[in-house]
């Protein structure tokens, strides 16, 4: 787990790496980047900033999972607002990144399944104490020993919350799981676009959303 977060933090920082990473993995023995043959899954674009018309706006900025402690903070910002301050959640806007060590978490559970996801990370599902075949965030996390449904991917986008997928990041960590598995990283990268959770929006490189969800007037909270 150690060399995936070194790796991520690298993500995090240095996502013009892109072409090097994959050119590296692609040099392995066995292994070959093919052309796509066309779209799949989601073109990474803007589309995320379009709905962010909410009083209250806020971006959650998490390279690291943290033990799912990011989405309780979403939550929290969505219900501190309901309770205390009598907001409703149409006035509100949290958008929470995924990339670095968090960019798997953007996919659907046939992709943790298939490319066993789990192991790689060597994330355990709570329940089984087993590397986890299914996205853990999806819809009912484990946080601090308490499952959370309400702190899930699937509640929180339907009380507004927004999700960015950094394109860079799936790139770069498609190609390394690529080289655990012995598979060529393009048709892996292609395969993981077509994984994307429905709640989820594929953005060209986190550094530039960074940088568009302030010039928009979204506060910063890095998580």
């Amino acid at each position: 787990m150690h060399a995936i977060l070194t790796a991520a933090r690298r993500v995090a920082t240095a996502t013009s790496a892109v072409g090097l990473a994959l050119a590296l993995v692609a040099a392995r023995p066995g292994m070959s980047v093919t052309a796509p043959d066309g779209a799949n899954g989601p073109e990474p674009s803007d589309q995320w900033l379009a709905g962010l018309k909410a009083p209250h706006r806020q971006f959650f900025d998490a390279p690291s999972p943290g033990g799912g402690i990011p989405l309780v903070h979403v939550m929290n910002y969505y219900n501190t607002y309901n309770s205390f301050y009598k907001v409703n959640d149409a006035d509100i806007d949290a958008v929470l990144t995924f990339y670095g060590a968090t960019t798997f978490y953007g996919l659907n559970d046939a992709a943790w399944a298939k490319y066993r996801i789990g192991e790689f990370l060597e994330t355990n599902d709570a329940a089984t104490g087993k590397p986890a075949v299914r996205n853990p965030w999806r819809n009912a996390p484990n946080i601090l020993g308490m499952t959370l449904p309400a702190a899930s991917i699937e509640a929180l986008e339907k009380r507004g919350a927004t999700f960015i997928l950094c394109n860079n990041a799936l790139q770069i960590f498609a190609g390394m799981l690529a080289g655990k598995r012995g598979l060529d990283p393009e048709v892996v990268y292609q395969d993981l676009r077509k994984n994307i959770l429905p709640e989820v929006h594929l953005v060209p490189g986190m550094v530039i959303a960074v940088e568009q969800a302030t010039r928009a007037g979204l506060s910063y909270h890095r998580q």
